[in-house]
């Protein structure tokens, strides 16, 4: 689950790392006065939104005065920002944070996440910040550099300062550095976040260390032991059906430019299926796992989901009965087509535990469907139908 900046400067303050003065505000008047508290000038106006690149996207402001803070403020909020992470439809901005502005020295990169390569946290970092990483990646790769944590022993010291040296931080900022980064680390942990990062992380002329962003991830499937982070959920940013999956315990991501829905149980098998319907010449609409253990009334739900996307034109359901039996999903889908009036085509594939009792479900239905054997047989005729 994403969350907004001023949110995750929220956590890094809980921390200790340290950020600007600031606040958040969802009006212009708010905002206003948010600016005029904050007692110097210039201040930062900057859009919140679930994306990056936001500062070329027209996003992030420099006020000078109140009649500049106002002018931005009124700009930005309530515009429709396109960056390369938001597509070509851009977000609607309703919310902003504002911020002191710092005499910058230097800006950096950092960054700490899962290497799922070698079951270790990684931290990244490059002296190279302020831009896009994966920029740094491509071009100069030499610039990052990458510190291996084991999970069981935790952030030492040496380690540390392996990335305080690679960034280059001189000694007047070092302490602080060190206890930043151990201190961010700790929450990272702590919340069982898929990624952390600050871009940029700022040394000031005066020598001290200052996260200008924030960017914090947290795994949803850990969100049961963290209530304070789903308070911070904002369903705005979120695609509608992505919600209403969650509602269910779906596991549901929509695509872009898809138009075969589909329904699968099991991470591995949906990678899989919706591979197979490319190769056959269609487009995945969406990645859909109802997981091993779905009743009828869950598939019936998934089915109503994939239904309410007006971009897809026929769906695939590719189903290995093990703890979900075939009859069991079977009946899930006759109920949800009759309740939906299903308009679109649909191929079936299953196989597994009571296969034969759900395949006479489905043939004694009535529904407009078609069944395949194999998962190539079922791309192939959905992509024929959709075409």
């Amino acid at each position: 689950m994403k969350i907004h900046e001023y949110q995750g400067k929220e956590l890094f303050a809980k921390y200790g790392v340290p950020v600007p003065k600031g606040g958040a505000a969802f009006d212009v008047e708010t905002a206003v006065r948010v600016a005029e508290s904050l007692g110097s000038w210039p201040v930062v106006v900057k859009a919140q939104i679930h994306a990056g690149g936001r500062g070329k996207g027209g996003g992030v402001k420099l006020a000078k005065n109140v009649g500049e803070a106002r002018e931005h403020i009124k700009a930005i909020l309530g515009m429709n920002l396109v960056t390369k992470q938001t597509g070509p439809k851009g977000r609607l901005v309703k919310r902003l944070l504002i911020e002191e502005g710092c005499k910058i020295a230097k800006e950096l990169y950092l960054g700490i996440l899962p290497d799922r390569e070698t079951g270790m946290h990684l931290i990244m970092a490059s002296a190279a910040g302020g831009m896009e990483i994966e920029e740094v990646a491509e071009h100069s790769p030499e610039k990052i550099v990458k510190v291996f944590v084991d999970p069981l022993a935790g952030l030492l010291d040496y380690q540390a300062r392996e990335v305080a040296n690679g960034l280059g931080i001189p000694a007047g900022a070092m302490k602080q550095f060190l206890a930043m980064l151990k201190n961010l680390f700790r929450l990272y942990v702590d919340y069982d976040a898929s990624m952390v990062e600050v871009n940029p992380l700022v040394l000031t002329a005066d020598d001290k260390v200052l996260c200008l962003d924030a960017k914090v991830d947290v795994d949803s499937n850990a969100l049961y032991r963290h209530p304070d982070i789903l308070a911070f959920r904002d369903i705005e940013e979120e695609d509608p059906h992505e919600v209403e999956a969650f509602k269910y315990d779906l596991s549901y991501i929509k695509l872009d430019g898809g138009n075969v829905g589909n329904m699968v149980n099991g991470a591995g098998l949906a990678m899989a299926t919706m591979d197979a319907i490319k190769a056959a010449g269609a487009a995945p609409a969406n990645f859909l796992d109802v997981g091993g253990g779905a009743n009828a009334e869950k598939i019936a739900n998934a089915f109503r989901i994939l239904l309410s996307d007006p971009n897809i034109k026929g769906i695939l359901i590719n189903i290995f009965g093990g703890i979900l039996r075939c009859d069991t999903l079977a009946n899930g889908v006759v109920q949800a087509a009759k309740e939906t009036k299903l308009s679109v085509p649909l191929v079936v594939r299953m196989e597994g535990t009571n296969v034969e009792e759900g395949r006479r479900i489905l043939r004694e239905s009535g529904l407009p469907m078609t069944t395949a054997t194999t998962l190539t047989d079922a791309a192939q005729k959905i992509a024929a139908a959709v075409k």
